[in-house]
Order: structure tokens, then C-alpha cells, then sequence
């Protein structure tokens, strides 16, 4: 098979968009896949060392600019395009899959155009602005929780959202033990989030002086990750701290707990994991679909959701030291967890994949 993969500008798109990549070249070796992206430093951290080949698209989305951001995007359009329609033209893919992101408009675009298939991935319950057109058409639309507003049903796959390899290895050696330090994990997406972080830091002050042993590993984003190591050193407290960890697979085998943003790429690993959590979501998120996701979690028990707005650092220092006590709840928020996990997402989608590119 012949596969354009196009998306990206976060982990959330760039995970499930690799795990079909993965997924493709292990059932496939001989396919050829290539990467239509942006050139942003995530997307360059996250695809180093697959060994797959990529091209850089120039374009910007329209959401969130204003009048005349939109219209800078907009004039840019027919370029992107066009480059967009060379790359297809030079590469002749079998299928175009897309999993969201604005550099996914003009490559979708182009596949039209040239009546090559499209399969498109929706990881958010409340579906981005880039796949609510694209939806319009796509020959498949794959989604990992039910969305509002919904897509066509008639070409809607319900397929939970890809999980790399090694994620899916992890959960099957995951070994909790009750006898050994909670391992707390700290996410903030691949970006990173300034207010989990600032929370996590009084919490981990309350905790420390209630003589609570807790060991913690702490995905900071770029900007706040010396600020939350000296944190930590001036407490006294265990932390590994970094501003981005590949070993996401090592990370969640340990994790006993997990307080995070509720991306939809996350939450999908967390359940693959069985892991249970205490979920803050970005309140900016577009159409507030953290929000959204984190509920379809918290309904099957395997979460607590609290809005930032409603959270300070002694509050969340109770909440982890309820349930540090309590390992009866804490498993049961981790069978709920598991009880949504999807481990055959991707091996779903690839079927789809070689079906309409035959």
C-alpha cells in the first residue's frame, strides 16, 4: 500500500497517526508511507528515529486568529493546495489518511481532487473544525468515542483511537503492588500545562508535610520544567522531572496514579493501561471538548474530573491522599478505566484502510 498520513502540531494527532503507520508497515513491510505535516517541533521530536519519510506543509488554521489572521490563512489556501496536490501527484498514494490538524485541509483537498480515498480519525468527542469538513468527504470517518456533533452515520466507524505498540505491550505486563511507594504521574499534554504544574507543586507541599511518601514523575512542557524540578528539590520530594518523555510505554507501566489534561490520545492509553485518574482539563480547548472527554470517563468510573477553575493545591493534596489510602477504590477506578480501553483501534482501522484502498 501506498499511504499519505497527514496531521499533526500535537502528540494527540501524531500518536494515533504513527500507531496506523505502525500498524500498516508491520502487516504490509513492503508499503510505502509518507508524513504530510507541519514543521513544528513537536512533530519533529515525535517522528524522529520511525523512519518514515515526510514532507513539510506551509499553512496555518483560521480558528482562534481573527478577521485578519483568517484571511493571512485564507490567501495562503491556494499555495498549500497546490503543493499539496504535487506531493500526490509525485507520491500516488493508494489512500489518504487524516487525523486532524489544519494541515490536513489542503492535502484532503487535493486527494479529492484526485479521487484518491480518504479515511479520516477523530480523537475528541466533540470533533475539531479541520474533520468536521473533512467529514464532508471522507469515504470513512473513525471515531473513538461517540461524537457530538455526530458524522454521517452511514460512513462512521466507532474504532477507539490508536495506541503505539508498545503502550499496548506495557499494559499486558502492568503489575500493581500494594506493597511499595505510590508512583504518582503528572501529564500536562506534549506541551505541557503552567497550571497542572503549578497545582501538582502546592499539592506536593501539603502532601510532603503530612508526611505522605509518594514518588513523582513529572511531564512539564519546555517551559516550566526547571521550575518544577527546583520545586521539588526545595521540598525534599522524589521527581523525575522532563519536559517531554518518548517512553511513554515505561512511564505508564509504573504509574499507579495519573493526573492529567484530558486529551483523547492520552485518556485512550490510560484506559489501554487501566489507570485511574484525576483529570483537569484545558478549559480553552476548542469547543471545551476536554471537557466532554473526560466525562465519558468519569461515567465508567475510571476517572474524577475537576474543572481548573474550581481546584487549588490544598484540594488536590486531599483528593490524591483519599486515595493513596484507598486501594479498594483505586482499583476499581483502574477496572472502570479498563473497561474502555480499545486495544484493537488500530488494527481496526488498518482493515478499513486496505479496504478502501483496494
Amino acid at each position: 500500500m501506498r499511504l499519505i498520513v497527514t496531521g499533526g502540531g500535537t502528540g494527540g494527532h501524531l500518536f494515533p497517526a504513527i500507531a496506523v503507520a505502525c500498524g500498516v508497515r508491520q502487516r504490509t513491510p513492503d508499503s510505502e508511507i509518507l508524513f504530510v505535516g507541519t514543521g513544528r517541533q513537536i512533530d519533529n521530536r515525535v517522528l524522529a528515529g520511525l523512519g518514515f519519510s515526510r514532507e513539510i506543509l506551509s499553512f496555518s488554521g483560521v480558528k482562534g486568529l481573527g478577521i485578519s489572521g483568517a484571511l493571512r490563512s485564507g490567501l495562503r489556501l491556494p499555495q498549500a493546495a497546490y503543493m499539496a496536490a504535487k506531493i500526490i501527484q509525485r507520491f500516488r498514494p493508494d489512500l489518504v489518511f487524516a487525523v486532524g490538524g489544519y494541515v490536513t485541509g489542503p492535502v484532503l483537498l487535493a486527494a479529492k481532487l484526485f479521487r484518491v480515498p480518504i479515511c479520516i480519525h477523530e480523537q475528541n468527542s466533540v470533533p475539531g473544525l479541520a474533520n468536521r469538513l473533512a467529514g464532508k468527504i471522507a469515504d470513512r470517518v473513525c471515531i473513538s468515542l461517540p461524537c457530538k456533533p455526530p458524522f454521517a452515520e452511514k460512513k462512521t466507524v466507532l474504532t477507539g483511537n490508536p495506541v503505539r505498540e508498545e503502550i499496548l505491550g506495557a499494559a499486558e505486563e502492568k503489575n500493581v503492588s500494594a506493597d511499595r511507594e505510590l508512583t504518582l504521574l503528572i501529564l500536562g499534554g506534549s506541551q505541557g500545562a503552567h497550571r497542572v504544574n503549578a497545582l501538582m507543586l502546592e499539592a506536593a507541599a501539603s502532601l510532603h508535610k503530612q508526611g505522605k511518601k509518594l514518588y513523582i514523575i513529572h511531564q512539564t512542557g519546555r517551559t516550566d520544567e526547571e521550575m518544577v524540578r527546583q520545586g521539588y528539590e526545595k521540598l525534599g520530594v522524589q521527581a523525575e522531572v522532563g519536559d517531554f518523555f518518548s517512553d511513554m510505554a515505561g512511564l505508564y507501566g509504573r504509574a499507579d496514579l495519573v493526573i492529567s489534561r484530558a486529551g483523547a490520545t492520552t485518556l485512550a492509553e490510560l484506559a489501554v493501561m487501566g489507570l485511574p485518574a484525576l483529570l483537569i482539563p484545558y478549559p480553552f480547548a476548542a469547543d471545551d471538548h476536554q471537557t466532554t472527554n473526560a466525562d465519558y470517563y468519569l461515567q465508567a468510573g475510571g476517572a474524577m474530573v475537576f474543572p481548573e477553575h474550581e481546584l487549588d493545591g490544598d484540594r488536590l493534596s486531599r483528593e490524591i491522599s483519599v486515595l493513596i489510602r484507598d486501594h479498594k477504590q483505586l482499583q476499581a477506578m483502574a477496572a472502570g478505566m479498563k473497561s474502555l480501553g480499545k486495544a484493537d483501534a488500530t488494527e481496526k482501522i488498518v482493515d478499513l484502510c486496505e479496504q478502501l484502498a483496494a
